[in-house]
């Protein structure tokens, strides 16, 4: 079972980390780091370095595709190699899967239209735009695409779909291997339980343009 996860520049980490950390874990996985040229890239923050160990070209026929989000998305939304490489292993792939704001690249490739997806809350107003269908949700699956919310969505997001392709029992015994039993210290996970004052700060900050859902 290849499993491809897309590196760029500017990559959240998390993004990718979390479904490696469950994915990795699969009986006969082998992961393997793509982008469009070998080597380092950096994280969003830019203190964090992680590796290409293969050009896309390389792995043209992955069974599962993980495209990770982050700032240095928007630098991937125009045709070139990523999207052309995204169609072509999407044609065999049993799994095309996104996390956060990696749904978009995804759907610019034109991959989602018309298709169920998420992506992190300050971007799901853009997807309607790419022609896919913004869903409020942690984790959507619309046939084989999977796309899960913000950042820590990504490891909800694997864990589900270990669980459609070795069962829930092993999928469990991945959650509990990695000791996945978030209780975080607020209830400031969601705009839906944040407060105000904070959704509309990131809002503010926010590198989207509010666009209707």
């Amino acid at each position: 079972m290849r499993i491809a996860i897309l590196l760029y520049n500017g990559i959240a980490a998390l993004d990718a980390i979390g479904p490696y950390e469950v994915l990795s874990r699969l009986p006969g996985a082998e992961v393997i780091h793509v982008g469009e040229r070998r080597g380092e890239v950096r994280t969003s923050a830019g203190s964090l370095g992680l590796t290409v160990d293969a050009e896309l070209a390389d792995v043209p026929a992955p069974d599962i595709i993980v495209v990770p989000g982050g700032p240095g998305q928007a630098d991937l939304m125009r045709e070139g190699p990523v999207h052309e490489w995204l169609r072509a292993a999407d044609t065999t792939s049993t799994w095309t899967t996104a996390v956060c704001t990696g749904s978009l690249i995804v759907a610019a490739a034109g991959l989602l239209r018309g298709r169920r997806a998420t992506s992190h809350w300050l971007a799901l107003g853009n997807l309607r735009a790419l022609g896919a269908v913004p869903c409020e949700e942690r984790v959507v699956f619309d046939g084989k695409y999977v796309t899960a919310a913000g950042v820590s969505s990504g490891i909800d997001m694997a864990l589900a779909l270990a669980g459609r392709i070795v069962g829930d029992k092993a999928a469990q015994e991945i959650q509990l291997m990695i000791e996945y039993d978030p209780q975080p210290p607020y209830s400031a996970g969601s705009p839906a339980t944040a407060s105000a004052d904070a959704v509309a700060a990131l809002r503010a900050r926010s590198r989207f343009a509010t666009r209707p859902r």
